[in-house]
C-alpha cells in the first residue's frame, strides 16, 4: 500500500478528531447524574450514584438503611418533598450510615458543589 503524505496526514487528522470525540463523550457521560446497579441479592442492594452539580436525582425513598462510601466527595443537599432539607459533607474515601426513610416520605439528592459526586451505596434489605 503506497500512501502519499497528504493521505497519511488526513488519516492522522481523522484519528485525532475521532479520539477527541470519544474523550468528550466519555466526559459528558461521566458528568451526568445516574445510578448504576452493581450487585443485588436477598441481603443487600449495591449501586454507584454519580450526581452532577445542580442535576438532582429524581424523587425517591429508601425503605432500608444504607451505607454510603464517597468515591469522590462533595456537599450533598438531601431535599425532602415537604420542603425541608439537610446538608451532608461527604469526604472522599469515607463511609457514612444513613437510616431508612420515614414512611410516606420522598427526597432528592442535590449536589451543591461544582464537580460530580460519586458514591457507592450498600442498602441492607433485611435490617428493618
Amino acid at each position: 500500500m503506497n500512501l502519499s503524505v497528504r493521505h497519511v496526514t488526513l488519516l492522522a487528522l481523522v484519528a485525532v478528531v475521532g479520539a477527541a470525540c470519544v474523550v468528550l463523550a466519555s466526559q459528558q457521560n461521566a458528568a451526568q447524574t445516574q445510578r448504576i446497579p452493581q450487585f443485588e441479592n436477598d441481603e443487600v442492594k449495591v449501586w454507584k450514584s454519580i450526581v452532577a452539580p445542580n442535576s438532582p436525582l429524581q424523587l425517591h425513598r429508601h425503605d432500608h438503611p444504607r451505607i454510603i462510601t464517597a468515591l469522590v466527595g462533595g456537599t450533598m443537599k438531601i431535599a425532602e418533598q415537604d420542603g425541608s432539607s439537610e446538608v451532608h459533607v461527604w469526604e472522599t474515601g469515607k463511609s457514612y450510615w444513613l437510616p431508612a426513610n420515614p414512611p410516606g416520605t420522598m427526597h432528592t439528592d442535590v449536589n451543591t458543589g461544582d464537580k460530580p459526586i460519586e458514591v457507592t451505596v450498600v442498602e441492607l434489605k433485611k435490617a428493618n
